[in-house]
């Protein structure tokens, strides 16, 4: 029987189980997919420990995941646009991408380019489409100049890639080991801690005309205190701020689209955008992935290979 993460209440890491389950069934306008490698996000940690069960509840025994990449096993009634064995990049709505096989909507499913790896592939979902909502968000022009905190992370780093791009002057607040990987692609890397606020004034040399807050933390009122529109900052984690200050919180549920995802699928193949691999775990070591998101230190994405 094939495998797949669960756990039965709400907790810590130690909820969480790799149990055998049955061979889920496609329906029609559905696909099954043998999943070669699955992201794993903080949102995901944040609905296990029951933080956001007022809104998006949750039922017993839960699956996990929602970013997936793998190989079509099985095509549900009524489906044409892809064939058994295409490598495909996708994601579930329904908390079950961390297992052997899943089912998914043909609708959430895009073609693998050979030039993208599985463990690219299987996390690029929530952290691109996170990423391209929240630069679209802050409406950059050629000669902006934005800041990103978190910028190394999963989310960050692929924004400020994006930023740059898009013409803008990136200054990414990061811990120290990152400035070199930060100034590789093309962005000004300032140290967090304190008099951070003088530092990214500094690396600015002028005004500051965007912020993406990427890691949460006091960033929201940082990006106000140096000036910054609240119509210009956008957090993809900070929810209190967004409802005390009116500024943006656009990420994932803003750019969820099988063409959002085959654009940033492509850019990655062409070499314009890389989507950094931190580390890989077997599923049987959920556990250990998810006790290494926790330490939020990671340069890029934590894969979980079936």
């Amino acid at each position: 029987m094939p495998k797949a993460v669960r756990y039965n209440q709400f907790g810590g890491i130690d909820v969480l189980e790799v149990v055998e389950v049955d061979r889920p069934v496609p329906g029609p306008g559905e696909v099954l997919v043998q999943v070669k490698a699955a992201g794993i996000n903080p949102g995901e940690a944040a609905i296990r420990t029951g933080a956001f069960h007022e809104v998006w509840p949750s039922t017993f025994p839960s699956g996990q995941g929602s970013d997936l990449a793998g190989v079509v096993a099985e095509l549900g009634d009524g489906v044409s646009d892809v064939s058994v064995g295409d490598e495909v990049i996708g994601w579930t709505d329904n908390r079950a991408s961390q297992a052997e096989y899943v089912v998914v909507p043909v609708t959430q499913l895009t073609p693998k380019p050979a030039g993208v790896t599985w463990e690219q592939a299987g996390s690029l979902f929530v952290a691109g489409t996170t990423a391209y909502a929240a630069v679209r968000a802050v409406a950059l022009s050629k000669g902006d100049t934005v800041v990103v905190s978190g910028a190394a992370g999963g989310v960050g780093s692929l924004v400020v890639q994006l930023a740059v791009a898009a013409g803008a002057k990136v200054i990414g607040i990061a811990g120290p080991s990152n400035g070199d990987w930060l100034t590789a692609h093309g962005v000004t890397p300032v140290e967090y801690g304190d008099g951070l606020a003088d530092r990214v004034r500094e690396a600015a040399g002028g005004t500051v005309d965007a912020f993406i807050d990427t890691f949460g933390a006091d960033y929201v009122e940082l990006a106000l205190e140096l000036g910054v529109d609240k119509e210009r900052i956008n957090t993809i984690i900070n929810f209190a701020a967004v409802e005390k200050y009116g500024v943006k919180a656009e990420g994932n549920a803003q750019a969820a689209s099988a063409d959002v995802l085959a654009e940033l699928a492509s850019r990655i193949a062409a070499g314009e955008l890389e989507l950094v691999v931190a580390r890989k775990y077997p599923l049987a070591q959920v556990r250990d992935a998810y006790r290494d998101l926790e330490h939020r230190h990671t340069r890029g994405k934590i894969v979980l290979i079936p």
